[in-house]
């Protein structure tokens, strides 16, 4: 009778966690959101939603080196997948919606960088390529191949969308994965002798490589993720994330127009992110002051010494990791409690963190506008589950092949479904960067 009532309460207790955790999809896999309280481990909490520990930690690989956490949140699967259209399908799509518009025949070398407008009767041919890391050649793929998939079916939408009675369109697609020797293979061929843009590249070292070919060739090159790359030196580089300058400099002339009292809380020197230095040297030159806290007096709750009770205290992590700065997120919480006005510099990555603080971060995207036309399309040709939904890779595909469009045709802004681009070029000789910083508060 005893093992009976342990075995109902159990099930009840699974069934009482089921419904109260949020659901999401990670990777095409349906999963629990789970907030780790006190006094648990994962032998415990894989007891309690009927999960082998081993799922549980391949879904959180963190907990390998670290260990479980009060107060994190944490995946756990469901058992259920979310089917996904498969690359041999999604490339059907590609036909299906290129087929409203026949291929360009000649393929004609043209390194105008802005064609002028084509001459009565006749029609303007354009061709670009997008260059992602899609993995299709490796057995175990890395998540970012799913994005970067969203990415892709994005860039196919916008290019039909493209396709109009004045110009046709031809779109070269590369798996680059990580492979520098692939982008070189690719520079010293003739394979990109008739492309016109050049939309994609994810790592520096290839970018570097692709940047001197589109300078040779007057081709532009729009890098969408990475800004770690320097564009001194390369006038075709289009670089749509902000650089760390960039972003200091925002942040900085926010906290200008505010009363706020600035912590430093040093995380570990290590761990010290580029971003957060550059942060710390831009305040300084505007005449920002800032207090330091040490880690330790924060973590034995002995951090009023460096807090103000009249104003807002902003508190500035050092390191861009989440994993970094999670345990001290409850002790910031409780000075919360007790009456403190804290507020985190956030970063947009952290967006399905449970933090229960005021954060601010910088963000290259806008407010999601309008996209039921787009959804349309989108279910019509793909009908899958996107990888991600903040930022969501797909709209940032339809917005960036928007925005080299514009570029051809002579115009540096562009207003998309997901973010605003108005590019600026550094300098002479120089590469072009995106402007436009938001400052989100939440």
């Amino acid at each position: 009778m005893a093992l009976l009532f342990v075995a109902v309460a159990a099930q009840a207790q699974e069934q009482s966690i089921t419904e109260t955790c949020p659901k999401d999809t990670v990777n095409g896999e349906e999963v629990y959101k789970y907030q780790v309280p006190k006094s648990i481990g994962l032998y415990r909490i894989g007891i309690n939603f009927n999960v082998p520990q081993s799922e549980i930690v391949r879904m959180n690989p963190q907990l390998k080196e670290r260990g479980l956490h009060f107060g994190e949140t944490i995946l756990i699967p469901t058992g259920q997948k979310i089917e996904k259209k498969t690359e041999a399908k999604i490339e059907q799509a590609k036909i299906d919606i290129q087929s409203a518009k026949p291929e360009i025949a000649p393929e004609v070398k043209d390194t105008i960088v802005a064609p002028v407008a084509p001459a009565a009767g006749k029609t303007r041919a354009i061709e670009l390529a997008l260059m992602l890391p899609f993995e299709s050649q490796q057995t175990k793929r890395s998540s970012n191949a799913d994005k970067m998939m969203d990415f892709y079916q994005g860039v196919l939408l916008a290019l039909h969308d493209l396709q109009n009675d004045s110009t046709k369109y031809r779109l070269r697609v590369y798996d680059t994965e990580r492979s520098e020797r692939k982008v070189a293979a690719l520079c010293d061929s003739t394979e990109l002798d008739s492309v016109q843009a050049i939309l994609g590249l994810a790592y520096p070292i290839q970018i570097e490589r692709m940047a001197e070919w589109c300078d040779l060739h007057k081709v532009p090159l729009l890098v969408p993720f990475s800004d770690e790359i320097d564009q001194t030196g390369h006038p075709q580089l289009m670089q749509f994330n902000a650089g760390d300058q960039q972003e200091a400099d925002s942040l900085c002339r926010w906290i200008k127009q505010r009363d706020i009292n600035c912590v430093a809380v040093e995380v570990r020197e290590a761990e010290l992110a580029a971003s957060v230095r550059t942060l710390r040297k831009q305040m300084k030159a505007a005449g920002i002051s800032v207090s330091a806290l040490a880690l330790r007096d924060l973590m034995s709750d002995s951090a009023s010494y460096a807090l103000s009770k009249d104003k807002e205290n902003l508190i500035i992590l050092h390191s861009d990791k989440f994993n970094q700065v999670r345990l001290a997120i409850p002790h910031l919480e409780a000075l919360k409690a007790a009456g403190y006005r804290i507020r985190i510099l956030s970063q947009y990555s952290w967006q399905k963190e449970t933090i229960n603080l005021s954060q601010v971060y910088t963000s290259m995207f806008t407010e999601i506008a309008d996209t039921e036309a787009y959804d349309a399309q989108w279910n019509k040709y793909f009908a899958n589950e996107h990888a991600s939904d903040a930022p969501r890779y797909d709209l940032l595909g339809y917005d960036l092949l928007h925005t080299l469009v514009e570029y051809l045709s002579g115009k540096t802004s562009y207003a998309g479904l997901q973010t605003k681009v108005e590019f600026v070029r550094l300098g002479t000789n120089d590469g072009w960067q995106n402007t436009q910083v938001r400052i989100v508060e939440k």
